[in-house]
């Protein structure tokens, strides 16, 4: 019985990813649009794209509405020259210094998404649940399998 519910917990906690993208996708020159905010992998994405040299922009503020009287939610003008549009959704992000020790400690669970908008075409669909060092990791093989080889990036 103890054994079943050793290999029960590490079930549970693991981390599980879907994910699909199209390779030689994304010329980084290119500016790129992201919505403001977020928990930890909103936030995160944008500065681990801008760390690789990318124009990621929040666009400027349209409107602001209270939501429940403690929440606020923005519209953004999307600039005329933005290529692409990462779309984060996300839970909380909890806490979790058992699971994710050495890997962040925090535990993500979120949603991705990169869209083409001269196309239309969506270059990536990534819905995963991940320790934060874990998920950033993954991000950056993912963008670089993504990333225009011969569009002057690293």
């Amino acid at each position: 019985m103890k054994r079943l519910m050793i290999i029960w917990a590490l079930f549970t906690m693991t981390a599980c990813n879907s994910i699909y993208y199209t390779p030689n996708s994304l010329d980084i020159n290119q500016t790129f649009y992201a919505d403001r905010g977020g928990y930890g992998m909103k936030r995160s994405i944008k500065d681990k794209m801008r760390e690789r040299g990318y124009n990621i922009v929040v666009g400027t503020n349209a409107t602001s509405h209270d939501v429940d009287g403690d929440m606020e939610w923005d519209s953004a003008d999307i600039p005329d020259d933005t290529r692409y549009r990462v779309k984060v959704s996300e839970r909380r992000e909890k806490f979790n210094p058992f699971w994710c020790l050495f890997n962040g400690f925090w535990w993500w669970n979120f949603n991705v998404s990169i869209a083409d908008q001269d196309t239309g075409a969506e270059l990536m669909t990534w819905r995963g649940r991940a320790c934060q060092n874990s998920a950033l990791r993954m991000l950056d093989n993912i963008l670089d399998d993504m990333e225009v080889k011969n569009a002057g990036n690293k």
